[in-house]
């Protein structure tokens, strides 16, 4: 089992290529950063965490860019966006953007993509709230045709364009694995139409722990005709126990995500270093 580390990044936090460089060295397997245009003073909808929103959720910094920095300043260290937020942002450009990072990388970028919760920030890029998930499907069809296709076209309700011609393609093929975020049952469907993965958090407030699900979600992956290997488990969210991490390894969990506070390096590496001796116990 893999396990990868998340930060806000912003300017108080610290550098994504100086976290990138110390998971790396720590034998973590994955950095994922997250994505937020930016927050609305309105709120129609509660943040699903709970409680108040935390200020890092204001600042964090654009993911493609940090990402970029930390695949620089690694070599093996896989890169994520935990998640993209595709009902915001044009997919032509974030195709180009997608298969320039993981051509940067050598190979390394995880295509981590969400809807969102925030009605105020979507609805300010000109996304309808009630029909995000069908644009957010057709985009990433439209993305995947892009990436899959020397002259590629596509024709939707939301997203419809012609035959054009767009490069870099991606290194990895047929492209970056699309790993869907999001709760039990929907965006679990969701991964298992169109995706390479689902990454779902450990608690929501309709479950205590999505671990509990696994079973139901390898079924349904069955009866929807895929392998259920083809779509691995990432969960977001973990605790530093080893025998909780036994649990998730040997229920077949893919990769466990750690979520870091956005600190300095003095708050940071301590924990990593504790982390570093669970993943050599794992082995």
């Amino acid at each position: 089992m893999k396990i990868g580390l998340a930060m806000f990044f912003t300017d108080y936090s610290m550098r994504p290529e100086e976290l990138a460089v110390a998971a790396e060295q720590r034998g973590f397997e994955s950095l994922w950063a997250p994505e937020h245009s930016h927050i609305p003073l309105t709120r129609k909808s509660p943040w699903p965490g709970g409680g108040e929103l935390p200020k890092m959720y204001y600042d964090v910094m654009d993911p493609f860019v940090t990402l970029t920095a930390a695949a620089m300043a690694t070599k093996a260290l896989k890169v994520g966006t935990g998640i993209c937020l595709v009902v915001q942002r044009d997919p032509i450009q974030t195709a180009k953007a997608v298969a320039s990072l993981d051509l940067l990388s050598n190979g390394r970028f995880l295509f981590g993509v969400g809807n969102g919760w925030n009605q105020d920030e979507i609805e300010n890029h000109g996304t309808a709230f009630a029909t995000r998930h069908k644009l957010a499907r057709e985009r990433i069809e439209a993305m995947q045709a892009i990436w899959t296709t020397s002259k590629p076209e596509y024709h939707g309700e939301f997203v419809d364009f012609g035959p054009m011609m767009t490069w870099p393609k991606p290194v990895q093929k047929p492209h970056a694995p699309i790993i869907v975020g999001g709760a039990f049952p929907y965006s679990a469907r969701r991964a298992i139409r169109y995706g390479n993965g689902w990454m779902p958090h450990r608690t929501r407030q309709h479950y205590a722990d999505v671990a509990d699900l696994v079973p139901q979600f390898r079924q349904m992956v069955q009866e929807a005709g895929r392998d259920p290997a083809e779509l691995p488990i990432t969960i977001w969210g973990v605790k530093e126990e080893y025998d909780a991490l036994c649990r998730d390894r040997d229920l077949g969990i893919d990769r466990v995500i750690l979520s870091l506070p956005a600190e300095k390096a003095d708050t940071i590496l301590p924990q990593l270093d504790r982390w570093a001796a669970l993943i050599k116990r794992l082995g």
